[in-house]
Order: structure tokens, then C-alpha cells, then sequence
């Protein structure tokens, strides 16, 4: 059986400038499988600039990779014909980070709900185009009485959030992208919007990419996790393995920064470098920060196996085998 979904050695160079142009690498050489039979949520997380919002609009087919394939059911995503292409847009969904920018604050809500249902056929006649919609807003746990005919104004942003991955759902998408999805919401309101993201994966056999910065939701939600830093892997696997026992410098200093509620627990307790210096050789890309970094670190290290559901790129662990790119899904728990 094809995967869902192949990123295959992938990578995405923008280049600036006229006059002495310019690049910068936003995903170099990144690979990806996800299996139709096999629902799972993939945390892709890092700080800003490591390239997860440009993977999602790789993967959402909204730019084009400067290097290598993205195949969907066998077949690369710019080489779809008009209805593969259609079948791909309502099979492949997003929810982004602000809950507000989606909605035209001209129209009521219902609008954002009923818009794909006539876009993709869904229903044959209103009423059934009415039921589908109250089963999408109940199954992420609103009352459809209370949000239908209102405008976006007269919701919160939890609500607003919700509505968004009803959208999604009302096409019964195979894989769902969520980029940020509970950054700008209320903390109280965060757990009912990823607890609506794991029944979509438990209930209703979604695969979900969680792109976050935040590695306490990314812990809660996700079976598996890619650490992301100027668009190189730096470290995969289990979420368990990954966030309880880091082997990256670049993953221990995220799992550093989370403010533990333990007065007694220092925070903060490995170096960070602000001021990088220039690493855009062909060295490691966080060696201008690394606290362990060693002359060695100007050859970019590859990835390698620490253990079945952990890898990492690091010179220190030369020792370990090597892991092609291609073969990181290999250690990603579903």
C-alpha cells in the first residue's frame, strides 16, 4: 500500500536580493512518511526561524520545494490533475495559529462552514447540508445553536479555534496540518482544543502534523516529535524519549526554557548563546550556540541512531551508526 503521505529529501532556499543575491536555507534535505493505516500525531517543533511554517506550506502545496518531492497516495503533489488536485485540497487540511484571520468579519460564521460544503458537494440538499455541520461543531464540543448566526466578533478565540477545526472536519480530511493552533487562545481553553485534536486522530483516523514552539502541548498531544533548528533535523523520536531524556544541546536547551511549576527547580540552568556566530558554512547549524560545540563541529554531522525511537545530529555520538534521511520515520512512534 502507498504511504499517505512522502516528503522526500526535501529542501526550500530563498533567495533575496538583486545585486549580490542572496540564500537562505528554510528545510534543507528533510524527509517524511506517514502511513494511510496507521493515524498518528507528529509534533514538528523549534523556535521561530527553524523552518515549520515553511514545511506546512510545503505540505498545504502552497509553495513549491526547491529541491526534491512531496507524494500524496503515491502521486507528487504538483504533478496532480484538477480533480487529484480537488481530492488533495479537501483531504488535506489546516488550522493556523490566529483564529481570527480566516473569518471575513462581514459574514456570520455559518458561512466559513457552509462555503466547502457547496465548494466539495457535500450535501444534496440544505438540510443535509445543515446536519453535517451540526455533527462537525457538536464533535468538537460546541453547541450549534449557540454559535450559528453569529459573527466572528461575538466569539471568543477558543470558540473561533474550534469552528476552524469543524471546518476541517466537515471534509473528513486524511491529514490535518495545525500550525500553532493554541498559541493565541486562553491557557483554560488550550486543553479542549488539543483534546479536540486527539479525538479527530482517535475517533476519526486523522493523521495530524502539530507545529508548535511549545514542547508542554506538544507533550501531551503527540506520539512522536521532530526538533526542527534552522531547517536541519536535530533531533527525533518518541515524545517520551525525546522530552524526558534529550541527547541534542539544541533539544536540552528547549526543554530548559519550559517554566516548571517548581519553585526549587532552576530555570534556565544551560547556557544561551543570543549572539550567534555565523554557522551558514558547512558545519553543524547550531554550532555557533552550542555549549558543547569542538572543532569537529565544522563538518555538518549526519543523523544517528541512539536507539529504536531516538536520533540525533551530534558529533557526540560519532560512535553510533549512521541513519539516512530518508529512513527518520523509521524511529517516529505512530
Amino acid at each position: 500500500m502507498a504511504a499517505l503521505l512522502e516528503v522526500q529529501n526535501v529542501s526550500k532556499v530563498y533567495a533575496r536580493g538583486v545585486i549580490g543575491p542572496k540564500s537562505t536555507v528554510a528545510l534543507a534535505n528533510f524527509s517524511l512518511r506517514l502511513e494511510e493505516d496507521k493515524p498518528t500525531i507528529l509534533t514538528v517543533a523549534g523556535e521561530s526561524g527553524s523552518g515549520k511554517t515553511t514545511l506546512a506550506m510545503l505540505l498545504l502545496g502552497f509553495i513549491a520545494p526547491t529541491v526534491g518531492e512531496i507524494i500524496y497516495r503515491g502521486k507528487n503533489i504538483w504533478s496532480l490533475s484538477r480533480e487529484e488536485k480537488l481530492a488533495y485540497r479537501r483531504e488535506v487540511q489546516a488550522v493556523f495559529q490566529d483564529p481570527f484571520a480566516v473569518f471575513n468579519p462581514f459574514y456570520k460564521v455559518d458561512h466559513l462552514l457552509t462555503v466547502p460544503i457547496k465548494r466539495f458537494k457535500l450535501a444534496s440538499s440544505r438540510a443535509e447540508g445543515r446536519a453535517r455541520i451540526d455533527e462537525a461543531l457538536q464533535a468538537v464540543g460546541l453547541r450549534p445553536e449557540e454559535i450559528l448566526g453569529r459573527f466572528p466578533h461575538q466569539l471568543s478565540g477558543g470558540q473561533r479555534q474550534r469552528i476552524n477545526v469543524a471546518r476541517a472536519l466537515l471534509l473528513k480530511p486524511k491529514l490535518l496540518i495545525a500550525d500553532e493552533p493554541v498559541s493565541m487562545v486562553d491557557a483554560s481553553l488550550r486543553a479542549n482544543i488539543l483534546e479536540t485534536l486527539r479525538n479527530l486522530q482517535r475517533d476519526h483516523g486523522v493523521s495530524i502534523i502539530y507545529i508548535t514552539h511549545d514542547l508542554t502541548t506538544a507533550y501531551h498531544i503527540a506520539q512522536s516529535i521532530v526538533v526542527l533548528y534552522r531547517g536541519s533535523v536535530m533531533e527525533a523520536g518518541g515524545i517520551d524519549e525525546v522530552i524526558k531524556s534529550p541527547q541534542h544541546p539544541y533539544t536540552k536547551l528547549l526543554i530548559d526554557s519550559i517554566p516548571w511549576p517548581d519553585l526549587d527547580r532552576r530555570w534556565g540552568a544551560q547556557p544561551i548563546k543570543a549572539r550567534e556566530v555565523d554557522a551558514s558554512g558547512d558545519g553543524c547549524r547550531f554550532l555557533g550556540r552550542c555549549p558543547s560545540a569542538m572543532e569537529v563541529c565544522s563538518v555538518r554531522p549526519p543523523l544517528r541512531r541512539l536507539s529504536d525511537n531516538q536520533i540525533a545530529a551530534c558529533t557526540l555520538y560519532n560512535d553510533r551508526p549512521v541513519l539516512a534521511p530518508e529512513r527518520l520515520s523509521e524511529t517516529l512512534p505512530t
